[in-house]
């Protein structure tokens, strides 16, 4: 019988990402069957209630949720030990606040320091007060949380716009200023190329790219991913094309997105030929290079020969005849494969579709760790599709697959065991604030696919040379796993359509 405990700590506060990480971590504990270490809001109480826990009486969000189920009271108490450690280590950090008095606003937080940039990573119901908070404080802002309401982002950037500040996000993983990697980010050396990135992994793959070449960046001002989106015209982007254009660092600016609105993006580049440094958009979409070719238009501009992408070759034999799954983190990622897919093999489902109707199930909560009526463990999928796991409904009230992996083992698992299916394709993205050893986890799970009946597992890494989970161990780790490998995400779709093709 499975054992469980819950309990709400009073007075114990930490931010929403490390929080996620010490989940990540209690799940991995022998015997955990569930676990949730979060603050006791209201999203988070009813993400505990849809994981079959009880919600402590009077849980308010002062509280620090506690919820672990085992398979045994042993499993229990080892869980909880680990909980306990692994928030002890990060009040030791400094990622959990303890004895040493901390600004509690924003508006504390700017007079102590004056104003500069701002990073907020607070539920998506939050966002929108400390962010405007910052703003009037005179601070640009970058918005690492998701789940913001469209109309609370335009209001944020047209108030930036008045007051020449800029508004980085919602939803903006990626970003490099004054030589910091911000959120899900790398160390990269100073150059001569600017990024504007509506996309967050799109970006990580030119950067990664770049860094190998030897390209330096003078920075990557993120933008989040609807600012290109009709709703929101892009707003931050001409404001970061404005900054970067000013910058005598940059030489060359190069504009990364998911498929923008059409009309966004003829008035974006009708604004970029006013400027006086030379704007290259990467814009995924039907008929637009990929990133792997903007990235390297991008280094013969600024006078730097291209060179051959990395690739480590898997072990190779039969692949069964069937269809192609994409499990991707990124969603930028999935966008690009999905098209390199689509003109090969013809149309793909997705949680993210290209077209309304290729749409794979009505969208529905996290419970534990299943989709309810939508697209992930469990659900049954007929022909080719892929799954963006870092989708706004699969990350709420949960961390993002970039950190907690869970969600995507499981499903791979599932599609090794489905005989329809030939080809499985992932994305694995290192970096700073992803997870620090992602092939640890995906290397075994992997192994057990490739042996389970034939099916073969293709995966594009982003990483740059400095990430600290070393992008020649993971590689050589997903490799000996049996996985082909692709520094480039274009170039993986591509591999993996050709075994689908020659599998017929």
């Amino acid at each position: 019988m499975s054992a469980e405990h819950v309990e709400a700590r009073l007075g114990a506060y930490a931010d929403s990402v490390a929080l996620m990480r010490v989940s990540a971590d209690v799940r991995q504990a022998v015997g955990v069957e569930a676990a949730l270490i979060a603050m006791a809001t209201e999203l988070n109480l009813d993400t505990l209630a849809a994981m079959g826990f009880r919600s402590p009486p009077d849980a308010g969000p002062n509280h620090l949720l506690i919820a672990v189920r085992a398979s045994d009271d042993a499993a229990l108490t080892g869980a909880l030990a680990a909980a306990d450690t692994a928030l002890s280590h990060r009040a030791g950090t400094g990622q959990l606040a303890g004895e040493r008095q901390l600004a509690r606003t924003t508006a504390a937080a700017v007079r102590a320091s004056g104003p500069g940039l701002a990073l907020i990573s607070v539920p998506g119901r939050y966002a929108f007060a400390e962010a405007m908070d910052a703003l009037e404080a005179g601070c640009d802002v970058m918005i690492f949380s998701d789940n913001v309401p469209v109309e609370q982002e335009i209001r944020l950037k047209d108030f930036a716009a008045q007051r020449d500040l800029i508004v980085m996000g919602p939803d903006c993983g990626t970003a490099i200023v004054g030589g910091v990697g911000l959120g899900f980010s790398h160390t990269l050396p100073a150059g001569p190329v600017g990024i504007v990135a509506a996309s967050g992994t799109g970006a990580q793959q030119v950067l990664c790219l770049l860094d190998y070449a030897g390209a330096g960046v003078s920075a990557a001002l993120g933008v989040g991913g609807r600012d290109l989106s009709a709703a929101v015209g892009g707003r931050s982007a001409r404001a970061a094309l404005v900054a970067l254009d000013a910058d005598p660092a940059t030489e060359l600016i190069v504009v990364v997105s998911k498929p923008p609105a059409a009309e966004v993006a003829a008035e974006l580049r009708a604004f970029a030929a006013g400027l006086a440094t030379p704007v290259q958009f990467a814009l995924i979409g039907p008929g637009e290079p990929d990133l792997t070719a903007a990235a390297e238009t991008a280094l013969r501009t600024v006078g730097l020969p291209v060179p051959d992408w990395p690739r480590w070759p898997g072990r190779g034999g039969t692949t069964r005849a069937g269809v192609l799954r994409g499990l991707f983190a990124g969603g930028t990622l999935c966008d690009e494969a999905m098209i390199i897919a689509t003109d090969r093999l013809g149309p793909i489902q997705s949680n993210i579709p290209l077209r309304p109707e290729l749409r794979l199930a009505p969208r529905g909560p996290v419970v534990g760790a299943t989709v309810v009526g939508a697209t992930v463990v469990g659900a049954t999928v007929v022909g080719h599709a892929m799954i963006d796991f870092g989708d706004d409904e699969l990350t709420a009230g949960r961390a993002h697959p970039m950190i907690d992996q869970s969600l995507r083992l499981e499903r791979l698992a599932a599609e090794a065991a489905d005989p329809a299916v030939s080809v499985v394709l992932l994305d694995v993205v290192l970096g700073h604030g992803a997870h620090p050893d992602p092939a640890a986890e995906l290397g075994p799970a992997i192994a057990a696919a490739r042996a389970s009946g034939g099916v073969a597992v293709v995966a594009s890494l982003i990483g740059a040379t400095s990430d600290p989970q070393d992008v020649g161990r993971q590689a050589a780790a997903l490799q000996a796993a049996g996985a082909d490998v692709f520094a480039s995400n274009a170039a993986a779709a591509r591999f993996a359509c050709g075994l689908i093709e020659g599998a017929r």
